[in-house]
């Protein structure tokens, strides 16, 4: 699948401190510590109603840590998987009466037109289900074949085509298996069925294994393989798959937004385990807190979405959509206002005009406090205020540096990826 064209990302002087993150496995701010290869695996979209704020906060979160990483002197290798095949999307298709795959199409280019806006560094590999159905299958099998899955039948009353079967993850065959949320079996079961999970599913040795691959119904779109039978992959099988082949185990960042670390991350994990027999699946899990509105959350099923491409055609600058989302820490979950735009509007425009002065302070401190503050778990509100002071500084007393208002606009754009 193509991803989106790549931003120049200007290179800085001075030295970058290592970035740490809060790994949500060990509850822990930890050092990202990767090697001169840096991997990222970021989860993708469902692309059946693309890019709402929640989705554009998770990506330019996880966007500055590649930028991090490159400003300390990493190669980034960054994965990202496209869902364009499943329930919600399929839901969705029928609702309209159109074909679904145009409908992920349309809506995969969309994503990829507001990444663009959002100056989001694209990834290595941007990889959708469809197109990955093969070695996903070839997983599956795996896990059959060394006993760590099972089949059940399709249910009769679902019109399952012949011989149809679903096959589930064993979790009592698996030993780590809550090792990154950390959760009990209690906080498990009262999220597992609204996430994706399918705990009513009779026959299922637990009522909490996941479903590795969905055998086929009919009127459902799928795909023939001799061992498995007819039928796709179950959600979170995809992205084991993915990471696995583009970026292999142990890599150093999983990434996604705070509702996907139970049941997703869990069970991509765990499968990562049983397929391998080696540990763990990613270093450090980093998560972003929800965005929400009037209220609740913000997500498809309640409607309730301010999207980017809306803001844009209504004229709004992307670069003030992207300080709105990074004057929030990441972490944080909070609720978006028209408050938060006007806000971000008034702060492009005030470093707009103090960078295309031709001379300021000197700027060399505040792009080396702004590379601490990201680099401590991405400070980000603070990271801009410490820009804001610099801006603040050189629009009423000035300076004598040429090089200062140039060294902040290049900071700017190399750390925060926002153009001046």
């Amino acid at each position: 699948m193509q991803s989106w064209p790549r931003p120049d990302v200007p290179s800085l002087p001075g030295q970058a401190p290592p970035l740490r993150l809060f790994d949500t496995a060990t509850g822990e701010v930890r050092p990202t510590s990767p090697g001169p290869q840096a991997r990222l695996y970021v989860c993708g979209i469902t692309p059946y109603d693309a890019t709402h704020l929640g989705h554009a906060a998770t990506y330019v979160t996880f966007d500055l840590v590649q930028r991090l990483w490159l400003d300390s002197g990493h190669d980034v290798r960054y994965a990202q998987n496209v869902t364009d095949v499943d329930d919600p999307l399929l839901e969705r298709a029928a609702r309209d009466g159109q074909d679904w795959r145009q409908l992920a199409a349309e809506q995969v280019q969309l994503f990829r037109d507001d990444m663009t806006a959002l100056r989001v560094l694209p990834p290595d590999d941007y990889v959708g289900v469809v197109e990955s159905v093969p070695v996903i299958a070839q997983d599956v099998r795996r896990l059959l074949d060394t006993g760590f899955a099972y089949r059940l039948p399709v249910p009769t009353d679902e019109q399952g085509a012949a011989g149809a079967a679903d096959v589930y993850l064993d979790l009592a065959e698996v030993p780590r298996f809550g090792a990154v949320s950390g959760w009990t079996r209690e906080q498990m079961l009262e999220v597992f069925a609204e996430r994706g999970g399918d705990p009513d599913r009779e026959g299922k040795r637990d009522v909490l294994d996941p479903l590795l691959w969905r055998g086929a119904r009919d009127g459902e779109p799928s795909w023939d393989d001799a061992e498995l039978g007819a039928g796709r992959p179950g959600w979170h099988m995809e992205c084991t798959s993915i990471a696995l082949r583009h970026l292999g185990m142990a890599f150093d960042v999983q990434g996604g937004g705070n509702d996907l670390v139970f049941p997703h991350h869990e069970m991509s994990a765990v499968q990562g385990q049983v397929l391998t027999e080696d540990w763990p699946f990613a270093r450090l899990y980093a998560h972003q807190g929800m965005v929400g509105l009037d209220g609740e959350k913000m997500s498809k099923s309640r409607g309730n979405l301010v999207l980017v491409s809306r803001l844009r055609r209504g004229g709004a600058d992307p670069m003030t959509v992207r300080l709105a989302l990074l004057a929030h820490h990441y972490r944080t979950d909070w609720f978006w206002d028209d408050r938060d735009l006007s806000s971000a509007r008034e702060r492009l425009g005030r470093w707009r005009r103090a960078v295309e002065l031709p001379v300021g302070p000197s700027a060399t401190g505040t792009v080396q406090r702004v590379r601490e503050l990201l680099a401590d778990d991405l400070d980000s509100p603070h990271a801009l205020a410490a820009v804001d002071r610099w801006a603040d500084e050189q629009l009423t007393r000035g300076g004598d540096d040429p090089e200062g208002p140039r060294l902040v606009r290049r900071a700017v754009d190399a750390l925060l990826g926002v153009e001046l």
